[in-house]
C-alpha cells in the first residue's frame, strides 16, 4: 500500500521558507492521514479523502484558496479515474462548492460522468452540495491588484491499496486571470489518469500537460513494459520540444512509484507506512 500527493508548485523566489514549511507540514501530516485510511478503505476512497484534505487547505490552489478568474469568478475541475473499473469521472469549471471532488465521485455512478459549467453547478446542488465560497481574502487582493499567478496549483493524489487496485484524483482552482471558460488538464485524461497498472496526477501548466497527453502516455507506457521512472522521464523529454511546464506524480501495481517535475519546484509527499518522502 502506497499514497503519493503533491499540492501544485511553488518558485523559491515567490515563496519565503515560512510558507514552505507551512507546505511541508501540510503535505505530511495530509500523506500521514491518507495513509492511515487507506488501511480500511479503497485506492479510490483514499484518493477522494486525499484531495478533499488538500482542497480544504487555503495553502493550496484547489477548493478553498482557489485561484480568481478575468471576470472576478472563482471556477474549479476536478476528476477522479478508478484503476479497476476505468470509469472516469470530473466536474469543469464548477463554481461555489466546497469540495468538486466529492461531486466527481457522486458523477462515478452517472452514465454522464464529466460535467461542465453552470450544469455541473446545478448537478451539485441537485445532489445536496450547499453553496460555499472558496475565496480566500489573499486571493481577493491579487485581483484586485491584478497581480499575475503563475498558474501552477494543481493537487493530487494517488493511490495503491490493500488489494492491489489503483486510483487518481486531481482538483484545481485554475490558473487565475484566465479567460472564463478555459479548460484546463485536471479534468482530464492528460492531467488524471489510472488503470490496473498505474495511475498518474499532474500538476502545472495544462495547457502544456494537455499538449503532451502527459498522463495517460505515461500510464501507456508503464503498460508497454517500462518502468515508471523510465515512462515517466521519456514523457518529460517530449515537453522539452515546447518546453512544456508540469510536475508528475506516478505509481504502479507493484508500489513502484517516481515523481518528476520539468521545471522547479513541485511539492508532493510519498508514504507508504515506512519510508516517507517530502520535498525539501
Amino acid at each position: 500500500m502506497k499514497v503519493l500527493i503533491h499540492g501544485g508548485f511553488f518558485s523559491e523566489s515567490a515563496t519565503d521558507d515560512g510558507t514552505k514549511q507551512r507546505k511541508q507540514a501540510a503535505l505530511q501530516q495530509i500523506v500521514r492521514k491518507a495513509f492511515d485510511y487507506l488501511q480500511t478503505h479503497s485506492a479510490l476512497e483514499t484518493v477522494v479523502f486525499a484531495v478533499k484534505l488538500l482542497e480544504d487547505d487555503p495553502l493550496f490552489n484547489a477548493g478553498i484558496g482557489s485561484q480568481i478568474q478575468a471576470d472576478g469568478k472563482i471556477r474549479m475541475s476536478a476528476s477522479l479515474m478508478d484503476g479497476t473499473t476505468q470509469k472516469f469521472s470530473g466536474v469543469i469549471n464548477i463554481e461555489e462548492v466546497k469540495n468538486p471532488i466529492e461531486v466527481a465521485l457522486v458523477l462515478m455512478q452517472e452514465d454522464d460522468r464529466v460535467l461542465g459549467g453552470e450544469p455541473a453547478t446545478r448537478y451539485a446542488r441537485q445532489k445536496g452540495f450547499e453553496v460555499f465560497s472558496t475565496e480566500i481574502p489573499q486571493r481577493r487582493n491579487e485581483y484586485e491588484a491584478k497581480l499575475q499567478s503563475k498558474g501552477l496549483g494543481t493537487v493530487g493524489c494517488v493511490a495503491l491499496d490493500a488489494n492491489g487496485r489503483l486510483a487518481a484524483a486531481t482538483s484545481t482552482g485554475g490558473k487565475g486571470f484566465e479567460i472564463p471558460g478555459r479548460i484546463s488538464d485536471s479534468a482530464t485524461v492528460a492531467g488524471n489518469f489510472a488503470t490496473s497498472v498505474a495511475a498518474v496526477s499532474l500538476t502545472g501548466v495544462g495547457e502544456d500537460i494537455v499538449s503532451g497527453a502527459v498522463a495517460a502516455k505515461i500510464v501507456t507506457r508503464v503498460t508497454d513494459g517500462f518502468s515508471v521512472e523510465e515512462a515517466t522521464k521519456k514523457t518529460f523529454n517530449e515537453l522539452k520540444a515546447f518546453d512544456g511546464f508540469a510536475g508528475a506524480i506516478v505509481l504502479d501495481a507493484n508500489g513502484n512509484s517516481f515523481h518528476l517535475d520539468s521545471h522547479p519546484k513541485m511539492v508532493y509527499a510519498v508514504f507508504d507506512g515506512i519510508e516517507e518522502d517530502i520535498f525539501d
